[in-house]
């Protein structure tokens, strides 16, 4: 495979970050979106230590006017990119009657707004090369989950959102998928145990134990799902939810 270029979003940490590494070691490059240049460069200085070619961007997901910059400066700098993993997001979780309109604004901007303007700004990129590459993460929290209903609606609605860019984009050689990670050891969950008030590794234990492959999830875990869709492998499985989550329940 001549070296192609992928963009991974909220990749400073966790998923992102592991996402990012594994393509590099794929043999893409990678473009390494956070939400300022600062954060996105550990990753980046981590992929170039073992040998791949990255770049650092920063860019709020949700700006429309800073999305297209940022795809304009990675197209230019590393090339077209053809692969695009929506992961960028956040939690403001709550209860429905403590939730302000600024808990739901806030996760819809980044997870969905976000994800439709990343792909609405790539896709170009995608069909010239009649080739590409696009994974939106999603949740189990999709499937509902108390305290979130912000943050489970915009899961759900990137679901929607993926079964429909396949089918748009399908006839130009892009698959579009989504996977919905379980519990995942990842800075994210860590808050989530702080909201709820358990300490960590009593936390994680207990969340493992009711896992029926008995351990909690790793970002690496997601990284190596996002790896095969976007191979060259991959090019009919397209519009499908992958549960990545230790067991056939979510």
């Amino acid at each position: 495979m001549s070296e192609r270029v992928a963009i991974v979003t909220g990749a400073a940490r966790g998923i992102g970050a592991a996402t990012a590494q594994r393509l590099a070691a794929d043999g893409f490059a990678v473009a390494v979106i956070d939400l300022t240049e600062d954060d996105a460069r550990g990753t980046v200085e981590a992929i170039e230590a073992a040998g791949g070619r990255a770049l650092a961007v920063g860019a709020d997901v949700g700006d429309s006017e800073q999305v297209q910059t940022a795809v304009d400066r990675i197209a230019a700098e590393l090339g077209p990119p053809v692969v695009l993993v929506n992961n960028a997001g956040v939690t403001r979780d709550n209860l429905l009657f403590k939730m302000t309109d600024a808990d739901w604004d806030l996760v819809m901007h980044v997870h969905l707004r976000g994800s439709f303007l990343m792909a609405r700004a790539v896709q170009k990129h995608m069909t010239e090369a009649k080739w590409g590459r696009i994974v939106n993460l999603s949740s189990t929290s999709a499937l509902g989950n108390r305290g979130q209903a912000n943050y489970a609606t915009a899961k759900a609605g990137l679901q929607g959102f993926t079964k429909t860019l396949a089918i748009e984009l399908g006839k130009f050689g892009v698959t579009a998928n989504s996977i919905a990670p379980g519990f995942i050891v990842t800075d994210m969950t860590r808050a989530t145990a702080e909201r709820i008030g358990q300490e960590w590794e009593p936390y994680v234990q207990a969340r493992a134990a009711a896992i029926p492959v008995a351990r909690a999830g790793q970002p690496e875990d997601i990284a190596h799902t996002v790896s095969f869709l976007v191979s060259e492998g991959a090019g009919f499985v397209s519009g499908q939810v992958i549960y990545v989550a230790g067991g056939p329940r979510a």
